[in-house]
């Protein structure tokens, strides 16, 4: 009996060893459970990560190759590189299109075939008054021969008619002051934006008071058929010349390389470069060259004179009258304009050309006022050859 009393005693001891042990072993379990879970949650996200970046990558793939596609071929055919801008009005500042327009190819045989054309730069505060007489110069002409670029106060909005061939050729533009860097600013900005086109090969500078003189075949030709280019540039020994100089622009331009020319420029392509790449005299002229120097009329000259004096003609082919004194050119009004007047721009003058003399040394003529385009556009056909 004691002994039964004994084993009952020790079942149920073990009972409760087991029902204790038993106890320890479930929360040990259920962590264990919660940790393997924990690990396949993490596992699974880590999959579900790298497959998501997988398919997000490929995505990302997939677009860029459906965007750019249709450009492979052009991407990699030189025609990207030699076609002019189909849209003027870009937002580089200066700096960058002075950047761009300044590169050079190194190799001298173009790789196409390539018609050089004539750049026609209009250097204007606004409207074109004239522009019914420039349609009619180049009407009929290829556009192969020649571009055109606008350069206006920014505030300008042109209404050019779309017949025109100045529809959408005006470049973005900056204020430009008389007599003051930014003036030249603004005619090294219509060179850069021309250069852009590699067809490019000619550059002349005009204003909204400027009218050709002969027709476009005989502009073509002339400057086309140039040895040189049409840059004024003497030694003036006056005070509107090397009474301008200031002492400081030395050592880069000493006085007796000081050299004054007319604004109205024509330069070849190797000229344009030269100018727009400047940064050797654009910082003196800039500091030192300030009204009562007037510095549209001295860097250019000085410059082209100093660095490429066997590449220009020393003269102008825009004809202006300052016979009458000031520091502005005559301006012809309406009764102004009769056939003798015209014929006396246009004849009568000897010059060199290519190191020969000729009698035609004017290609434009300024400063005509508004109101003379009834009569210009009536005698252009007889005096001009055009209209």
């Amino acid at each position: 009996m004691k002994e039964s009393k004994t084993s009952l005693g020790s079942i149920e001891n073990n009972k409760d060893s087991i029902q204790k042990a038993k106890g320890k072993l479930l929360p040990l379990t259920i962590v264990k459970i919660v940790l393997v879970f924990l690990a396949l949650g993490l596992g699974f996200s880590i999959v579900c990560m790298s497959m998501a970046r997988y398919f997000w990558d490929k995505s990302l793939a997939m677009q860029s190759i459906t965007r750019f596609q249709p450009c492979i071929g052009e991407e990699t055919s030189l025609e990207k590189w030699i076609r002019p801008p189909l849209n003027l009005m870009h937002k580089m500042t200066d700096e960058q299109l002075f950047w761009r327009a300044s590169l050079v190819p190194k190799v001298h045989n173009y790789p196409f075939k390539r018609v050089p054309k004539v750049a026609f730069m209009f250097l204007t505060r606004g409207p074109l008054p004239f522009l019914p007489l420039w349609d009619k110069f180049f009407k009929g002409q290829p556009h192969t021969l020649y571009s055109i670029y606008v350069h206006t106060l920014p505030s300008y909005k042109p209404d050019y008619p779309s017949s025109s061939v100045f529809h959408n050729r005006q470049i973005p533009s900056q204020v430009a002051e008389w007599g003051k860097m930014s003036m030249c600013d603004a005619e090294r900005r219509l060179l850069a934006n021309a250069l852009l086109d590699f067809s490019n090969e000619r550059f002349v500078l005009v204003s909204e008071s400027c009218v050709p003189t002969v027709n476009f075949s005989t502009i073509y030709k002339y400057f086309v058929k140039s040895q040189h280019s049409f840059v004024g540039s003497f030694d003036e020994h006056s005070p509107h010349g090397r009474g301008r100089y200031n002492w400081n622009m030395a050592p880069e331009v000493e006085a007796d390389q000081w050299r004054k020319g007319a604004q109205w420029f024509e330069v070849n392509r190797e000229l344009a470069v030269t100018i727009v790449e400047d940064h050797k005299y654009y910082p003196k002229f800039e500091k030192f060259c300030k009204p009562s120097c007037y510095v549209d009329e001295h860097y250019f000259p000085t410059m082209l004179s100093i660095e490429t004096p066997a590449l220009i003609a020393n003269r102008t082919v825009t004809f202006v009258d300052w016979s009458r004194g000031g520091a502005h050119p005559a301006t012809f009004g309406k009764h102004d304009i009769t056939e003798g007047f015209l014929r006396k721009i246009t004849q009568g003058h000897t010059c060199l050309y290519n190191h020969q003399n000729t009698s035609l040394c004017f290609l434009f003529a300024r400063k005509f006022a508004p109101n003379t385009l009834e009569p210009l556009l009536n005698l252009a056909p007889m005096i001009f050859g055009y209209g």
